[in-house]
């Protein structure tokens, strides 16, 4: 028996945590391989067949003051972890993003279990941000591996001596086989012609606070334009979507909210079928790019969180969107902060509902971004990169 610890949290962690277990086993299985896998994550995790530790999708913040109400429930889940990793230590470790957790878990892993080898797959966005003078990382005092899906993320951590292997972007796996918009507007019940306009306000709770009102206004005027388009919201979180709901019917809008059950198994079908979409920055902006939907982007926290990063961290970045970072333009509107208001996001959509002109320029930037993702096979050559670096004897009792 084999034993794997794959750590991450959030939303979109979850997801590609449950996409690398179901290729760790498939690899695991051509090798005759017996693989058990703990994992801090969430519900994906668990049906791709993880025994879950811990469900860490719900705590995912970003700022100081949101992450706040975190700081106790985490410090218990992570008293808690390592009393069950004591009994039944892994034979390797998966860190999958989910920056200060995973960086505190990996350091204490490496104290405890120095011959343990332990693997950063999609590590957190370093490379695209600087805090201060920037230019510094503290995974490499505990990592031994860097699994890269970025071509810039390999080079930065490259150049600072990890041991670091592009295996390319874990989204492309998705894209292989897409429904065509006829089949998919069948699925999900909307009339044959009409456009259809996707919101993505959150995957993590403060994210309802600070962005959904924002879309949920845009939304109400882009119909009151156009009557006739059709708005669907998929859920981040099974807890969202009475929130959502609500927003949506106090706003007037026509919508149809996708339960969080749902959620993952329409999104090629929303994809295929969506003319355009407003949301959050991250990783779904590379999926909306990846299956050809038009996009606005924009981000908003505190003031308080702002002010700090700005004025006393020096946070400095390009852009927000992982779409321009890549290609290092600005091809998706982006809003941030006080610019981040319904006026604004029309102003940007509008043009992309109806100019084909505009939205050709995106879907062309598109085709550029798909180039720089590497090849299909992405959670495969990963799985095997995690299982190359297990020791031949299997440490775990």
């Amino acid at each position: 028996m084999v034993r794997l610890l794959i750590s991450t949290g959030e939303v979109s962690g979850d997801l590609q945590g449950s996409l690398l277990i179901e290729a760790l086993h498939r690899q695991a299985a051509l090798r005759g391989v017996d693989l058990e896998v703990l994992a801090l994550g969430g519900s994906r995790m668990q049906a791709a067949g993880a025994e879950l530790l811990a469900d860490t999708a719900p705590m995912g913040a970003i700022g100081l003051w949101e992450a706040l109400p975190l700081v106790m429930p985490t410090l218990k889940l992570q008293a808690r972890v390592d009393q069950v990793l004591q009994r039944r230590p892994p034979d390797g470790v998966v860190l999958i993003d989910y920056m200060g957790a995973n960086v505190r878990l990996g350091n204490s892993l490496r104290r405890r279990l120095p011959t343990v080898p332990i693997t950063y797959y999609i590590a957190p966005q370093e490379w695209a941000w600087r805090i201060g003078d920037g230019g510094t990382t503290q995974l490499l005092k505990f990592t031994d591996r860097i699994l890269a899906i970025f071509p810039e993320e390999a080079s930065f951590y490259a150049s600072r001596g990890a041991d670091v292997t592009w295996v390319g972007h874990p989204l492309l796996d998705s894209v292989a086989s897409r429904p065509d918009r006829a089949a998919a507007r069948a699925r999900l019940s909307l009339p044959p012609e009409g456009r259809l306009l996707l919101l993505f306000p959150a995957s993590r709770p403060q994210e309802l606070k600070y962005l959904m009102p924002v879309l949920v206004q845009a939304a109400a005027r882009l119909q009151a334009r156009d009557p006739s388009l059709d708005v669907m919201v998929p859920a981040g979180l099974a807890s969202f979507e009475q929130p959502l709901k609500q927003a949506l019917a106090a706003a007037g809008v026509r919508a149809s909210v996708v339960s969080a059950a749902e959620a993952d198994t329409l999104k090629p079908w929303l994809f295929a079928a969506a003319d355009l979409a407003l949301g959050k920055s991250g990783t779904v902006n590379v999926e909306l790019a990846l299956h050809g939907v038009p996009q606005v982007v924009g981000y908003r926290v505190s003031r308080v969180t702002a002010w700090v990063a700005r004025h006393l961290l020096r946070f400095q970045v390009k852009h927000i969107s992982p779409v321009n970072l890549l290609l290092d333009e600005r091809l998706v509107p982006e809003l941030l902060q006080d610019a981040f208001d319904a006026d604004h996001l029309v102003e940007f959509a509008a043009p992309l509902l109806d100019d084909p002109q505009a939205r050709e320029a995106m879907l062309s930037g598109y085709k550029r971004l798909t180039e720089r993702l590497g090849e299909p096979g992405v959670t495969d050559r990963a799985a095997c990169a995690i299982l190359d670096q297990l020791p031949p004897t299997p440490t775990a009792l």
